[in-house]
């Protein structure tokens, strides 16, 4: 199976388990993080960081009643706060020599910002600007049009019990979701290619979007700090 949004991907990727790992499939919260971040935390930092990232989507731990950690349920002003909440937890932690914690805010906090992407109807207002049949290239996407970030007509799916975790059961979803409302996160998602192709667009805004939280925080932190918090912890 290839990794990213132009693999072709084989039917494991749709298994039971997989669907119960989260919504945005972790496949791509990898991928997007790993191409945003590469190259700029060092390799074992990169996997603290993605651990925590996946985490988010425990079916258990993440998923039940914590729609601020994936932009769920229109929670856009909870989930920006659950952004700097987690940005907020790394100086002290860096300072306190608590290398691993701050990576793990990190991840946490690059998770939702992702997630933004494929659970809400960011990325299909933005290319209902253009013709249809004449969209820009994916890599073209603004992920920070203040227009759209601020508007009244951001949505973001809303998850009906029990129905949705019974829609990430591939055989059962789609006896499901057709009877879903229109504004369920069933229905709204963009979390993997099946899903249209507003697929690509979400991926390439994460990609954007994971590098300017990137930005953010390394750039509110001393230098000598910032050294510090891309490399490996020393235990």
């Amino acid at each position: 199976m290839k990794d990213g949004p132009d693999g072709k991907q084989s039917h494991a990727l749709y298994s039971f388990e997989i669907r119960l790992e989260g919504k945005m499939l972790t496949t791509y919260h990898r991928t997007i993080t790993m191409q945003a971040l590469s190259g700029l935390f060092s390799a074992q930092a990169l996997e603290i960081i993605i651990s925590a990232n996946l985490g988010q989507d425990h079916w258990l731990r993440g998923q039940i009643g914590h729609p601020e950690y994936h932009f769920d349920q229109n929670a856009f002003f909870k989930s920006r706060n659950y952004i700097e909440q987690n940005r907020l937890l790394i100086l002290p932690a860096l300072q306190a020599g608590d290398i691993r914690s701050a990576q793990q805010a990190f991840g946490r906090l690059t998770h939702a910002a992702q997630d933004f992407y494929a659970h809400s109807n960011y990325v299909l207002r933005w290319l209902g600007r253009f013709p249809e049949g004449r969209w820009p290239l994916p890599a073209e996407i603004d992920p920070f049009d203040a227009g759209l970030l601020e508007g009244p007509e951001l949505r973001s799916g809303k998850i009906y019990w029990p129905f949705e975790p019974l829609s990430w059961i591939p055989w059962v979803g789609r006896l499901i979701i057709p009877h879903l409302p229109p504004d369920s996160h069933a229905r709204m998602n963009l979390d993997s290619p099946d899903r249209g192709p507003g697929f690509v667009y979400a991926y390439a805004a994460a990609v954007k979007r994971t590098i300017r939280e990137y930005e953010l925080t390394v750039n509110g932190l001393p230098p000598s700090l910032s050294a510090v918090f891309l490399h490996a912890p020393t235990s």
